[in-house]
């Protein structure tokens, strides 16, 4: 291994790269850090479900509104903006034929996605703003411009204007990361901000240790549980990355052409087709769905708990929103799991199909000739595309199911922090796996031009 890692660095470009992107993601690392100016402290008013909801959100979308900094969207807009035109891409006719244009239309695309990025983050951090209780610092600046506690409407507009390019900053960073470094930008920014957590939620696990046995107790972790978690970990990853390169292959033959004496194609080849065709979008969908109406039924809950009649029946309906907003809410409840599990198998079978489109795939394997051996070009093929698809999705969104849940039942049963569950499962691994092996196969593909291994093989 450290051969192999000798001979990257020892690549002049490749190390240029490398060391370019470090740099970019360094800088993004820094500014995550620089709080907003003129306010010194910030107290989030928000209930502890919505402080749950930011804490997952940050695990996918490298943000942090849980304080207020220059990167505070992080790279969320954008992410949310790519994800409008994807969907668009599929029932919008005009949208649909620029990204049948090639790289013109997926240029125009880009130019729109960049568009919505900033009204995005415009209505975003106007939004933000307004659920929190600022602190602001205490000089003849904040006097003069201020007034008392809150922000005025010209330091409002600055600091929607200050996050707002803070954000853009990070767009044009990662396609920076794309053009000149190694790697996709988006996605190293995400991962960046992933790895990021783990020290913290390494030393909540060092503050709940102990050095005696502790069995399933919910207070310490001791030796025997962090065996058992260190052994979970190693067997999570393991299943991830399988599932991950994981591929249905399906065989097919070109046509033979014959040119003269000679005879030109008919050769096997294999078509390939992802076990997780939908990554890690079912998750990020269904967490969100589950939190938004756990969400709602709190804050209708504190409506009718507090007034005059709270004892009446706006007790009664208070109570009724409370165990409606338990049930979406906490991750070690059984109904919570049930819906997760419902949600992801949905939201799997709605992104795959929204992705893969059997007939488009057909259609291009018959025009370039080739076939799959049983199966008439055209509508059997497609239809056998799209049966072979629905089979292996029920795989993936079980895996997904699996993954998802594991950080919920790690909490519960070994009474470790979410900060430090989430690494044995749900988004977060999953991104940190995906761009891993994208990585690699970036570096892979520069040390193969020049006749080297790549840096899985033996």
């Amino acid at each position: 291994m450290f051969e192999k890692l000798r001979v990257v660095f020892s690549i002049p470009e490749l190390r240029q790269k490398i060391f370019l992107t470090l740099f970019l993601l360094a800088v993004y690392r820094i500014g995550y850090h620089v709080r907003l100016p003129i306010l010194m402290d910030v107290e989030m008013a928000m209930s502890g479900d919505m402080k749950s909801f930011l804490d997952k959100v940050a695990l996918f979308s490298a943000t942090d509104l849980r304080s207020l900094t220059i990167f505070g969207l992080g790279i969320a807009p954008y992410i949310s903006a790519s994800i409008i035109f994807q969907l668009l891409g599929t029932v919008w006719a005009p949208i649909e034929q620029l990204r049948k244009e090639g790289a013109v239309g997926r240029k125009k695309i880009n130019e729109y996605t960049r568009y919505l990025t900033v009204v995005i983050c415009l209505v975003q951090s106007w939004a933000y703003l307004q659920f929190q209780v600022v602190t602001v610092e205490n000089s003849p600046v904040s006097t003069v411009f201020l007034g008392g506690t809150q922000l005025s409407f010209g330091w409002t507009v600055t600091t929607v204007a200050i996050m707002t390019a803070g954000s853009l900053f990070l767009m044009w960073l990662g396609e920076q990361i794309d053009e000149y470094g190694i790697g996709n930008g988006v996605s190293l920014l995400i991962m960046a901000g992933i790895l990021a957590q783990m020290p913290k939620a390494l030393w909540d696990l060092r503050q709940n240790m102990s050095g005696s046995l502790s069995g399933m107790s919910a207070n310490t972790i001791g030796p025997d549980v962090l065996i058992v978690l260190a052994f979970l970990f190693i067997g999570v990853v393991f299943a991830v990355v399988f599932i991950t390169m994981a591929q249905r292959r399906i065989q097919m033959q070109s046509a033979k052409h014959v040119r003269g004496r000679r005879v030109f194609g008919g050769t096997k080849q294999f078509l390939p087709l992802k076990i997780n065709q939908s990554g890690v979008m079912p998750i990020i969908f269904a967490s969100s769905m589950l939190m938004i109406p756990g969400l709602v039924f709190g804050v209708l809950a504190k409506s009718f708990a507090s007034g005059e009649e709270a004892g009446g029946w706006r007790g009664i309906v208070a109570s009724m929103f409370q165990s409606l907003s338990s049930m979406f809410t906490s991750g070690s409840s059984f109904s919570y799991n049930v819906l997760y599990i419902i949600f992801i198998f949905f939201f799997c079978f709605f992104w795959t199909s929204i992705m893969f489109n059997p007939k488009e795939m057909s259609q291009n394997l018959q025009d370039s000739g080739a076939f799959i051996p049983g199966y008439r070009p055209g509508k059997r093929t497609a239809d056998y595309l799209e049966k072979v698809m629905v089979r292996i999705t029920y795989v993936g969104a079980a895996f997904l199911a699996v993954v998802a849940i594991v950080p919920t039942i790690i909490t519960s049963q070994f009474g470790v922090s979410f900060s430090v569950a989430a690494f044995y499962g749900g988004t977060g691994l999953l991104i940190a796996v995906s761009v891993a092996f994208d990585l690699i196969q970036k570096i892979d593909s520069h040390l193969l031009m020049r006749n080297y291994k790549g840096l899985l093989e033996q």
